[in-house]
């Protein structure tokens, strides 16, 4: 498989799940302890050896693209104030220069359609797909584990999955299982919501894509579907009578930040890795469950 250098993050959601703190500020430049989430997937996708980022966003969005770039006030002050660490600490985060592009979702289409918008960035060559709204805890990125169980293989799409209890896997897009292909195995199927019985299996995809250049094609005329909207997921399943899906159950623990629990859980899990916090909220956690 070629080598995987851009990846698509769909920045453009309203986030109402979240008002009034997303009225306005996106949803994805809320903080999991001290780093956005759209931070903390940009992280997992440079661990993966991603080389480009791309950010489909939409009205309201310019503070994501006013934080992957630099901001010189706040450095020479920094500078002047001989604040090092926080000076490295901004470097390390900032993009190469001409690493980050951004084009606009003008119309709140769906995923499949905020994908499609990043074809002319995109190109013909196989792209990462990640949901800010996912954050996947583990010392080797999940991104990173894609692109190495998939090296190798030609063509090669890739969906990541985890088990779910079946009395939550009418909530959930879902994959049948195949073939075993060293860490992974062939999706069968892909099927949206099932209800447990007709659920193919417990696995559920989350948030990570690895997809080959001919999904826009299938986007182009691809009709809407749930909620009215174009689905990323029936566009794979189109995809599937051409081309190889592949599921790799990941390593981790990962967090859905679209919902409050899950954010509020993430950040918890994250502080609890920091050695600077840990201790004294572990006292504080302690002290509130009593």
């Amino acid at each position: 498989m070629k080598p995987i250098r851009k990846a698509v993050f769909p920045v453009a959601g309203l986030g109402t799940r979240f008002l009034p703190a997303t009225k306005a500020m996106p949803k994805e430049m809320l903080t999991v302890v001290d780093r956005p989430l759209i931070q903390h997937v940009v992280d997992e996708a440079r661990e993966a050896g991603i080389e480009q980022f791309i950010f489909v966003t939409g009205r309201n969005k310019g503070v994501i693209e006013d934080h992957f770039d630099r901001q010189f006030e706040l450095e020479a002050t920094l500078t002047e104030r001989k604040k090092v660490n926080d000076l490295a600490l901004l470097a390390k985060d900032q993009p190469a220069t001409g690493a980050a592009s951004f084009t606009r979702q003008q119309e709140p289409l769906g995923l499949g359609h905020a994908v499609w918008c990043a074809r002319e960035l995109v190109g013909d060559e196989p792209f990462a797909l990640v949901l800010p709204d996912v954050l996947v805890k583990h010392e080797r990125g999940c991104l990173a584990q894609m692109i190495d169980a998939a090296r190798g293989l030609e063509n090669a799409n890739v969906i990541a999955v985890e088990e779910v209890p079946m009395e939550r896997i009418h909530s959930y897009g879902v994959v049948g299982v195949g073939e075993p292909k060293g860490k992974m195995f062939t999706v069968t199927e892909m099927v949206e919501k099932p209800p447990r019985e007709k659920a193919p299996s417990n696995l559920i995809i989350t948030g990570r894509y690895i997809l080959q250049p001919e999904i826009f094609g299938v986007l182009a005329s691809q009709t809407r579907g749930a909620g009215n909207e174009i689905q990323i997921t029936d566009a794979m399943i189109t995809l599937t009578k051409t081309q190889t899906f592949y599921g790799l159950k990941f390593a981790g623990e990962s967090y859905d930040c679209g919902s409050k629990i899950g954010f509020l859980a993430a950040n918890i899990a994250y502080a609890l890795d920091r050695e600077d916090l840990a201790p004294a909220l572990r006292a504080e956690i302690k002290r509130l469950v009593g």
